[in-house]
């Protein structure tokens, strides 16, 4: 496949990028890179371990003249999200991406790009393959699978690393520096069922289906208030059952649990005489999703077709109690940040409804920075699906990270961005989940940031990364690197 990246700068890094997308990287499915990782190391003479986790570290000597410096960790992680748009045939477990330039953007035909973290990756492996860049003792930490549960985050052990000071190269906005983001916690909750026997006189089956949202990452882009399709197919579905009797078959909406879902489909079985008036509510649904998201979506696309005639339809009181309980649960922000009001504090995602037949699994992920109000969301929706009915179940439950606005490595890097771009960068705290928290609370000591360049729509088929600033990231990066605080 052709390299449409190779006359992009900086060109070690754009390299490195390149050859990420054409090894299959999914979430789960990582041994192809982490080979690659190691193999890379290998090949520049620099020392490699793996651990349990599946998490990969090169450490790096000194440069000559530096060993005075304190010892820096770059962190990025080697997974990428798996998303494509309907009806393409793109295989993340054995496919490279399709990557191209327009308009000063990187992007991926149909799929996500991966920069998510690629780009963090890549920087870090133009680093260690640097002859000319002065830095302290180096380890670049490369953990595994944390799109899906931080699982290379929350494996590694104590001591792993030496490092100081820890560099997270995975934020998505050039000129801001991340010191503190919300945890988070997985809350699930299943329907078990019996399948029933359709009892509808002249029955037929429909497939509707919800396409055409945005999506996006379900902690950067939550105050976005772009739709959740999770939440606009039930609204559909609760008026279809009640006026049109129509029973459900099947509903499956969303993917990942930190992805705002864009996509949902269900299967219907209605009287073939309500055929033409579930189809007027189908047609009346789209204008209204498309009138009410005006500026936020475009294109909310609500279509049916007939199918196939299935054997079986869920129960009635599943069927009902399942529609209540997501009609009823929250969805996006839950409250800001008193002190910092443009900031979320809390939220839940809606992320993923899926039936197989069995039983209807609903999963959210809650966020918040304060744990107070994390547990908050989790016992309103434990009361919620408890009176449905529903089996509840919470894991994989992670820290936040408490921001340290004293930071050696902060002020040293907001010092040089203002010096280099004659402005201060803007500090933060993310809502969304940074292996910050959850490697901090195994290394209480580490002084940690994070940082990166601009990336837009991560999570979806639309993620993009400006071209123009991964030169200003790498650029910033390479002069922190040379200018961290030294050994007293």
């Amino acid at each position: 496949m052709e390299n449409t990246l190779e006359m992009l700068e900086p060109k070690a890094l754009w390299k490195n990028f390149y050859k990420l997308t054409q090894i299959p990287h999914p979430s789960a499915y990582t041994e192809q890179i982490r080979q690659f990782l190691i193999e890379f190391a290998q090949k520049n003479h620099l020392k490699v371990k793996t651990d349990k986790a599946g998490n990969v570290l090169i450490s790096k000597k000194a440069y000559s003249g530096c060993d005075d410096l304190k010892p820096v960790i770059l962190q990025a992680h080697m997974d990428m999200v798996p998303q494509k748009n309907e009806g393409i045939s793109h295989d993340f477990e054995k496919d490279p991406l399709s990557v191209f330039v327009e308009d000063g953007w990187v992007k991926a035909k149909d799929t996500t790009l991966g920069s998510d973290n690629g780009i963090g990756v890549a920087a870090a492996l133009a680093v260690l393959e640097s002859k000319r860049i002065k830095h302290g003792p180096l380890e670049v930490l490369i953990t595994n699978d944390e799109e899906t549960g931080m699982f290379g985050a929350f494996g590694l052990s104590k001591n792993f690393v030496k490092g100081e000071i820890m560099m997270n190269l995975d934020s998505e906005d050039e000129g801001e520096l991340f010191v503190g983001c919300a945890g988070g916690i997985d809350a699930d909750f299943s329907f078990k069922y019996k399948k029933e026997k359709i009892n509808i006189e002249n029955p037929i089956a429909i497939k509707v289906s919800l396409k055409g949202l945005h999506g996006g990452h379900s902690g950067v882009d939550i105050h976005l208030e772009r739709a959740n399709a999770n939440k606009l197919m039930v609204r559909f579905l609760k008026i279809a059952t009640i006026n049109y009797d129509a029973c459900l078959v099947s509903f499956n909406g969303g993917s990942l649990r930190n992805a705002i879902p864009r996509e949902a489909f269900v299967k219907l079985v209605i009287p073939a005489e309500n055929e033409s008036e579930l189809m007027e509510l189908i047609d009346e649904t789209e204008d209204m999703f498309n009138f009410e998201y005006k500026g936020k979506e475009e294109g909310i696309s609500l279509k049916g077709e007939k199918v196939a005639l299935p054997s079986y339809c869920l129960p009635q009181v599943v069927q009902e109690n399942l529609i209540n309980s997501l009609f009823a649960t929250p969805d996006g922000v839950y409250r800001h940040i008193p002190e910092m009001p443009e900031v979320v504090e809390s939220s839940n995602n809606l992320a993923i409804v899926h039936t197989d037949g069995e039983k209807v699994l609903v999963r959210c992920l809650v966020r918040s920075s304060l744990e107070s109000k994390k547990y908050e969301l989790c016992s309103l929706l434990e009361s919620l699906y408890s009176m449905a009915g529903a089996e509840v179940k919470f894991g994989g439950a992670y820290p936040g990270w408490q921001p340290n606005f004293d930071s050696p490595i902060l002020g040293v890097m907001r010092q040089i961005y203002k010096n280099k771009n004659g402005v201060e960068p803007v500090v933060k705290v993310i809502h969304a989940g940074l292996e910050c928290g959850i490697i901090g609370a195994v290394e209480s000591n580490l002084d940690m940031i994070s940082f990166g360049p601009t990336i837009r729509f991560p999570h979806s088929p639309n993620e993009k990364v400006e071209i123009a600033s991964v030169a200003k990231f790498w650029d910033f990066l390479v002069e922190v690197l040379e200018n961290v605080p030294g050994n007293i």
